[in-house]
């Protein structure tokens, strides 16, 4: 495998990226971009696991960090339209690149927004011939209500509407904890115990504006999965306390064929990313082979 560190612009803020490529190419192959998911970097160990099998299979991948997380430029927040605009923009880039067939392009997204923010990409840009969404949030008020009790999501509800005056008076946001009881994501009992994702834990902003909980309440990727043209593959983990499988299954219920689901059963949501890899991923692999194989054509079916 050879690895790249990139550049390219965002809105004109610049976005950092790893491209991977297989040793040897005949020509151009097809590309695949991903954008990190919730709380996620570029360099997470847990998204190499995908690419190896990606690379070994003669695909270019391209994953970078969202502006204003790790090495790209930007004020960190977590605002699920902008990390969709980069991810169109990265779409954008990488069609610069001559190791890359531009009519072969697909989109890769794993965890929460990251599966969310690949599912509205692909339906507003028709470059993406495919997808593929692990774990995704279908419904962002839905998932950021479920990590709360009652009274503990009423009370949010106060808080935004107060920070919306604040932020009209001032043009700042009250800062909040990115992960934690007060924070903007709750963590469930393994995520408070797990290691999986401690690479970059410790790289990813501490803090973050409140206003990021009112963008991803009014994020909603089920609205529009209706309207991805190409293949879409989505995975979720059965009683899955972090990404309710239901938000998953409703994404594949609403999605236009062809599509496909897949369902990890006997596991957690982080477990599964390692007890799973050695039979989904060959899967994930498929998929893309199977919808990005005809270069020069575009392919619509039923079924």
């Amino acid at each position: 495998m050879i690895e790249e560190n990139v550049t390219f612009y965002s809105e004109g803020e610049k976005i950092a990226g790893i491209l991977r490529l297989p040793d040897k190419m005949d020509g151009p192959a097809p590309g695949i971009v991903q954008g990190p998911g919730f709380l996620g970097l570029k360099g997470g160990k847990l998204y190499k696991q995908y690419h190896d099998l990606l690379i070994d299979a003669g695909f270019v991948v391209l994953v970078f960090d969202y502006r204003g997380f790790g090495d790209s430029e930007g004020d960190s927040v977590l605002y699920p339209e902008r990390q969709i605009a980069d991810i169109r923009n990265a779409v954008s880039y990488i069609e610069t690149r001559d190791e890359v067939d531009n009519n072969r392009i697909g989109l890769f997204g794993s965890g929460g927004t990251g599966g969310g923010n690949a599912v509205v990409a692909a339906a507003r840009d028709k470059r993406v011939q495919c997808m593929v969404a692990n774990n995704a949030v279908a419904d962002g008020a839905e998932w950021v209500r479920g990590m709360r009790r009652e009274y503990e999501w009423l009370g949010l509800l106060d808080a935004l509407e107060e920070d919306r005056k604040q932020r009209a008076l001032t043009g700042k946001s009250k800062m909040i904890p990115s992960r934690g009881l007060e924070g903007l994501q709750i963590p469930t009992p393994e995520r408070m115990t797990t290691s999986v994702k401690s690479d970059v834990d410790t790289k990813i902003p501490q803090e973050l504006p409140l206003s990021c909980a009112e963008a991803i309440i009014e994020y909603c990727p089920e609205d529009v999965v209706g309207q991805i043209e190409g293949g879409v593959l989505f995975i979720c983990v059965e009683n899955d306390d972090t990404t309710p499988e239901r938000q998953t299954i409703r994404l594949y219920e609403k999605a236009s064929s062809p599509k496909k689901i897949i369902i990890q059963r006997g596991t957690s949501h982080y477990a599964a990313y390692g007890k799973y890899i050695e039979s989904v991923g060959p899967q994930i692999v498929e998929w893309f082979e199977e919808h990005l194989k005809y270069e020069g054509l575009k392919i619509i079916e039923e079924s």
